[in-house]
């Protein structure tokens, strides 16, 4: 597919926390744009605070997709988002808008924008069920050095959180003989894409995931999980591995205190940013990096008119 015949794409990257939902909605206002967000957590129903989900402002403000799609007891498979990451943003363009994809979640995006193809393999069950039984005996992390072991690029990409996907790769593997990461295929993308890396100092950068982490407290996030207790939400699903989550389950269930708590969904968050710089890397020619305290956003739209080479019909440039 010629490259001019491809659906314009903004992709908008970076760790949590560093700012990516407030630079995403002033752009999309200025361009005509919408987002589609790329985070596996958005999803779902019910987990808004400890998910640092857009407001109810900012979404007024620009329409956004892929956000309270699911209840928590849902399964959103990453072929499942693809599908309809992808139907987002052709609806988008179809409207002559500009789509934006904004999210952190390393696979999520790596899916679309490089159009990954996930193994089309049944599921087995009764090889699944053999080895959740095995995570039962051995314990999650376990079963993840594991997959490590057989397949350290598969597992690179593997939140080792995520039992389902843990035990979906070592599936794959065990079904067909071949390591995971061989057995996903490419297609070519369907996107014409320009992304936009956002970047701070990392002591700025867990400062501010510090003062999230208090914000959402005084807001209301312990009784956001005692809520999705209370409606029978397993703290096994795997919406609620989601860093926080469990910890707080865990405190509300008298397993730790709330300090110990606070003090481990730190820790989390700060290992998370360390995964997510695998995904997006500073020296990626790909990604055009911006501090995110110095973002100038006529620069932003400038680029994403040269870039894209986007008539300017289609931008609408205000104040």
């Amino acid at each position: 597919m010629h490259s001019h015949n491809k659906i314009p794409l903004v992709a908008i990257v970076g760790p949590t926390a560093v700012g990516k939902t407030e630079i995403a909605v002033q752009l999309a206002e200025r361009v005509n744009g919408e987002i589609v967000s790329a985070d596996s957590r958005l999803l779902y129903r019910g987990m808004d605070i400890g998910t640092a989900k857009p407001s109810a402002a900012e979404r007024a403000r620009v329409p956004h997709h892929l956000i309270d799609v699911a209840d928590p007891d849902e399964i959103w498979s990453l072929a499942v988002f693809q599908e309809a990451a992808q139907k987002a943003i052709a609806d988008i363009y179809s409207r002559r808008k500009l789509p934006i994809l904004v999210g952190g979640t390393g696979q999520y995006l790596r899916a679309i924008l490089e159009g990954w193809a996930p193994p089309k393999l049944a599921a087995q069950p009764r090889l699944r069920t053999a080895l959740e039984d095995w995570a039962g005996e051995i314990g999650k992390d376990s079963l993840y050095a594991r997959l490590a072991r057989l397949d350290s690029v598969a597992a690179q990409s593997i939140d080792p959180r995520n039992l389902r996907r843990t035990i979906r790769a070592l599936e794959v593997i065990f079904s067909t003989g071949r390591k995971f990461s061989e057995v996903r295929s490419k297609t070519e993308s369907p996107f014409r894409v320009l992304q936009i890396g956002l970047m701070r100092p990392r002591a700025e950068l867990y400062q501010r995931i510090d003062d999230r982490i208090t914000s959402m407290l005084a807001v209301g996030w312990l009784e956001e999980v005692r809520t999705l207790m209370s409606k029978g939400y397993s703290p096994d699903l795997p919406s609620m591995s989601a860093i926080g989550y469990n910890q707080l389950i865990r405190h509300l269930s008298g397993q730790i205190s709330l300090e110990e708590a606070v003090v481990e969904i730190k820790h989390a968050t700060r290992m998370f940013v360390r995964r997510q710089a695998n995904w997006f890397k500073k020296n990626d020619p790909q990604i055009h990096w911006f501090a995110a305290s110095e973002i100038v956003l006529p620069e932003l739209i400038n680029l994403v008119h040269g870039s894209l080479g986007i008539d300017y019909n289609l931008i609408l440039r205000r104040g």
